[in-house]
């Protein structure tokens, strides 16, 4: 680059299943909902991120709200590309006599296939980058967190993201043993909405559901400091009219009780997929905890039980992926493990 580097503006996107974050000039620039709405007669955009969201679950028969992400990857090419290019133009992009070029390195989880690989690196593309470069979650969260992942010494993370839980072991600067499982913070939501139902004879919604899971959501039946009692409001499917009913944090940990348990599965199997040198290295450092779902209470305690090995949260879990990208952004050159071609 060099002389002409002021034509090229580096941005670090995580693109996330729940939330897209955008990293510039090491600021958070843009942390949006993954979601648009769109007009079903014209196919046009009409609203990304937070004015997506609002309209979400409450729109009439012109209009849709579109999850471009699914799972962690593209399912909807079209609406990922016109996200991705809406969330760029938030930016305040650097004023010059010349366009500048867009460098782009974006986070995908360690699972991910060659197709969904190529989506993603077409939707950058189609958005206006110039050069994409691709990093696995697992290792975009280790260096956020801030583990020199080069050096020879075994660390465990794990991402809890929404769309999947991304769980790596990685050592000089590779993945050594890794475990991509499509549960996390979106089948929480989910399990609490079948839950409602089930147990309660009440509807709710996904944003209601998501609000549950934030204010009384838990990993344990038991805390140290619980939440108080949460107030939701629904349709009531006996009568259909609208009720509230009160539930507490021990219901929640009920009904996610099955998804974190596959989690921990999951958790088992990386760990027995570990050479040993490395699994003593995890036995003297623990396991790291990023990405939302990591935030739910009680869980970091629960997965302690589980392995006997001590598990630490990331400081700040939510940005951790994002972080770690915009530092990879930063040492292009240095990093190998990047993906280019």
């Amino acid at each position: 680059m060099g002389l002409f580097s002021f034509l090229t503006q580096d941005i670090a996107i995580d693109l996330g299943t729940a939330n897209t974050l955008i990293i510039m000039d090491d600021k958070v620039v843009v942390d949006e909902p993954s979601i648009v709405a769109r007009d079903i007669q014209t196919g046009k955009i009409v609203a990304i991120g937070k004015k997506a969201r609002q309209m979400h679950g409450k729109t009439h028969k012109l209009i849709e709200t579109v999850r471009p992400l699914q799972d962690g990857v593209i399912a909807d090419f079209q609406c990922a590309e016109q996200m991705i290019r809406g969330m760029i133009k938030m930016i305040k992009r650097r004023k010059s006599l010349f366009n500048s070029s867009l460098r782009m390195v974006i986070c995908i989880p360690s699972g991910i296939t060659e197709v969904e690989k190529r989506a993603v690196r077409d939707s950058a593309e189609h958005a206006g980058a110039k050069e994409v470069y691709l990093i696995h979650e697992p290792m975009a969260a280790a260096i956020g967190i801030g583990i020199d992942v080069e050096e020879p010494m075994g660390n465990m993370i794990i991402d809890i993201g929404g769309g999947t839980s991304e769980i790596a072991v990685i050592a000089l600067g590779g993945i050594v043993s890794d475990k991509s499982i499509r549960v996390a913070g979106n089948d929480f939501t989910s399990d609490i909405e079948e839950y409602m139902r089930r147990q309660h004879n009440i509807l709710v919604g996904e944003r209601t559901a998501e609000q549950i899971k934030i204010e009384v959501g838990s990993a344990l039946p038991e805390l140290d400091n619980p939440p108080e009692d949460f107030a939701v409001r629904g349709r009531d499917l006996m009568t259909g009219i609208p009720k509230e009913i009160i539930v507490s944090y021990s219901e929640i940990a009920h009904a996610l009780d099955k998804s974190i348990a596959k989690i921990e599965e999951a958790i088992l199997s990386a760990l027995e997929m570990t050479p040993p040198e490395l699994s003593a290295d995890i036995y003297r450092t623990g396991i790291y905890l990023a990405g939302g779902g990591s935030m739910l209470r009680g869980l970091d305690k629960r997965m302690s039980l589980k392995t006997k090995l001590p598990v630490h949260i990331a400081e700040d879990p939510l940005r951790a992926v994002a972080r770690g990208t915009s530092i990879a952004l930063k040492n292009i050159n240095r990093f190998q493990f990047l993906i280019r071609d």
